[in-house]
């Protein structure tokens, strides 16, 4: 479901993509071709489990992440949809 972007949204989005290691998760999952397992975001980054937990937890949280239980573990893949409705935001600022 493609939700319309509101101000709080904007803002949560933004927040979410104002840290540098939550920049590095979003571009090491959208460079996978399939789910990204969260074992693999902990492995890349050189940080405690409750660190990188709660850097997805903040871009799940904006919808900037899709999580996926799979038994104990989850994976991860980009919400195209809402970096899109992000993305046609932030172009009404260069026309």
């Amino acid at each position: 479901m493609n939700k319309k972007l509101d101000i709080k949204r904007i803002e949560k989005i933004s927040k979410a993509l104002g840290d540098p290691y939550r920049i590095r998760i979003v571009e090491a999952i959208r460079k996978e071709s399939d789910w990204t397992p969260c074992t693999m975001v902990l492995e890349m980054l050189d940080l405690a489990q409750s660190t990188v937990s709660h850097h997805i937890k903040q871009l799940v949280d904006a919808d900037l992440l899709i999580a996926e239980k799979e038994g104990r573990n989850t994976k991860y893949r980009i919400n195209k949809e809402v970096f899109e409705d992000y993305i046609r935001f932030l172009s009404l600022f260069t026309a």
